[in-house]
């Protein structure tokens, strides 16, 4: 039995798969066994011959689509490792991701999943920093600080228990996005234990046209459900229940400007005036403040300035 599975779910990645894969067969540490779940990409046929000079390595799973959640998750219930190495078909490792990883594993066997840091590239802003300037992770990774997001996981550069996630009921497949926060969430919910490096082992794609299906707007929503779902759910204590009520109201308000954003560039000012307002009580920015003046003022001058602010920030994640 091979120690780790990695799975890799895979939708119109034809093209960045190989560079993936040859990142995973480029490791110093061997035992291990890869799994492709084909989540009813549209490139298929592509895929496929992409596939063929490895197929011999892999185990190769196709599916109807069910989101990338529904693919790790087809993938971890196939898996024969004692762990589940995550990565996405358009990120990559480098040659110590697995080795240096599971030597945390061994250091202290009473951890049940380790993530590392990562290099974004791929375009835009972010590109040449690390997933931990941008994300950070601050003490210990406990459910409170996954609430709070004190400490973040990036998917692809994390290895989970496979006992563990089976446990917890792998990711809710009922999530177009966020699923990763909310397995993580309710891993440390359950007990799991956390450990996490700074060394940077992988490296994040991001600016990829078809990745991105997260508007900021879908993000926010899906938060105010993962965390509305908390709320009604599970059975916190007075002090987890004081930090989702903070979380789940900033997660509303940031909704609600970016709802306030979309209707204004549609030009409906009463919408646009009524969600800044609400994002405003609670998040007190200058900024805001300034464009609900404006759009009192002058709402068409708003509305050609948030297209043209849009228009660039594309360009930029491009």
């Amino acid at each position: 039995m091979p120690k780790v599975s990695v799975i890799m779910p895979s939708y119109n990645t034809a093209g960045l798969i190989a560079e993936a894969l040859d990142s995973v067969f480029a490791q110093d540490y061997r035992d291990f066994e890869v799994i492709i779940i084909n989540d009813g990409s549209p490139d298929t046929p592509e895929l496929e011959r992409v596939l063929t000079p490895y197929r011999d390595r892999i185990v190769y799973l196709k599916q109807e689509n069910r989101r990338a959640c529904g693919a790790r998750n087809n993938g971890i219930r196939s898996a024969k490792g004692e762990y589940v190495a995550l990565l996405d078909s358009d990120d990559s490792w480098e040659p110590a991701f697995l080795r240096k990883q599971m030597e945390m594993f061994e250091r202290d066997p009473s951890l049940d999943m380790v993530y590392c840091d990562c290099v974004i590239y791929g375009g835009g802003p972010q590109t040449g920093k690390t997933f931990m300037q941008t994300c950070p992770s601050d003490g210990e990774a406990d459910f409170e600080a996954i609430l709070t997001e004190r400490c973040q996981a990036p998917i692809s550069g994390t290895i989970v228990r496979r006992k563990t996630m089976m446990d917890a009921g792998l990711f809710d497949e009922r999530l177009a996005m966020c699923d990763d926060y909310e397995m993580w969430l309710r891993l440390a919910y359950r007990g799991a234990r956390i450990g996490y490096h700074r060394e940077k082992l992988a490296k994040l794609r991001i600016g990829r046209p078809n990745s991105l299906s997260a508007s900021d707007a879908k993000m926010q929503a899906a938060l105010v459900t993962i965390l509305s779902n908390v709320k009604a759910e599970w059975k916190l204590t007075a002090e987890q229940q004081a930090l989702l009520a903070q979380k789940l109201e900033q997660a509303q308000a940031l909704l609600a400007l970016e709802q306030g954003k979309e209707f204004l560039k549609r030009r409906e000012f009463d919408k646009a005036r009524l969600h800044l307002e609400q994002a405003n009580g609670q998040l007190r920015r200058g900024k805001l403040s300034l464009t609900l003046l404006g759009l009192r003022i002058a709402p068409g001058l708003m509305a050609l300035a948030a297209r043209k602010w849009e228009r660039l920030r594309l360009r930029f994640a491009s």
